[in-house]
């Protein structure tokens, strides 16, 4: 990882520009740099990094609309294109910086909302059912688990012991991962489950067996999916005119940024952050992403 000196982007038509003040930092993005994910995601030199970001806008594209320049958003960048983690980013899709959240908290809210949303709506989650998310302490896992229940969803949610009175700080009723979990979440569940999301993988096998039922599993992280017949939800990632170029992914649920919105400012909505480093510490942050960390999203910071 390196900090390099490029032109700066600009907005195209339906498009916005911000000067960032927060980015987030994924943890696929760190699989892509570590070469985990090099099947599935091929990447040519030199790769700019960072979907979501927060900053103030000053250039508006034609037809964007609803925006102006000074205004404080959030959002994220053209998937294919990245480029949010740098001093100037160009968001495809944005919506006003909920009063609630801080800088930090915004940088790292974007992609969340979508892929909370995204999930959410495959599985058809809603009031009175009950939702098992094995990850549920991480970047992703922390929002999606407020998202559902914010949808009346009740929710079991897995972590690390250390990690449980967080989890029920946010409404959740925490378990541990690992051997023996079809045990306990069938004594929390003793009717069953509705659905189950994995945001960690490495667990189907139990989490079938849990659901009772392939089609009510939905995982984010793992890439055996097919194999024990789970769909593996990823992003349409489109280019910059808006055109899929990944086939078979899902559509992107970006109606999920503005439930974020209603959500943090009714005080239902808080985005966890893990750590913040300056922008050009962006070597230390996935240093500290790849190994144990406080529970939320790990964040890059840029000067006002």
């Amino acid at each position: 990882m390196r900090i390099a000196t490029v032109e700066e982007p600009h907005a195209a038509p339906g498009q916005l520009r911000i000067a960032v003040r927060a980015s987030g930092l994924t943890t696929g993005e760190v699989r892509v740099r570590s070469g985990a994910l090099r099947e599935l995601v091929p990447v040519s030199l030199p790769y700019r990094t960072g979907f979501d970001a927060a900053g103030v806008v000053d250039e508006i594209g034609a037809g964007a609309e609803g925006v102006r320049i000074g205004d404080e958003v959030f959002g994220m960048t053209a998937s294919a294109t990245r480029g949010a983690n740098a001093d100037f980013a160009v968001l495809v899709a944005w919506a006003p910086r909920p009063t609630a959240w801080t800088w930090e908290e915004a940088g790292g809210a974007a992609g969340s909302a979508e892929t909370a949303t995204r999930v959410l709506d495959r599985l058809a989650v809603g009031a009175g059912q009950t939702v098992l998310v094995q990850g549920a302490a991480g970047a992703t896992g922390s929002v999606l688990v407020q998202f559902a229940l914010a949808r009346g969803a009740t929710v079991i949610g897995t972590a690390s012991e250390h990690n449980h009175q967080f989890l029920h700080s946010l409404g959740v009723v925490p378990t541990t991962y690992g051997p023996g979990l079809i045990e306990r979440v069938r004594a929390l569940a003793p009717h069953g489950v509705d659905a189950v999301i994995d945001c960690a993988g490495g667990a189907l096998p139990d989490l079938v067996t849990i659901a009772g039922d392939a089609g009510r599993v939905v995982t984010i992280a793992d890439l055996n999916a097919a194999v024990y017949g789970v769909h593996l939800s990823h992003g349409a990632p489109t280019d910059d005119s808006g055109e899929t170029v990944v086939p078979h992914a899902d559509p992107l649920a970006l109606h999920g940024l503005t439930t974020a919105v209603t959500l943090a400012e009714k005080g239902l909505l808080r985005v966890p952050v893990a750590a913040a480093f300056p922008l050009d510490q962006v070597a230390k942050a996935h240093a500290l992403s790849e190994g144990p960390h406080a529970p939320g999203r790990i964040i890059l910071t840029n000067n006002a």
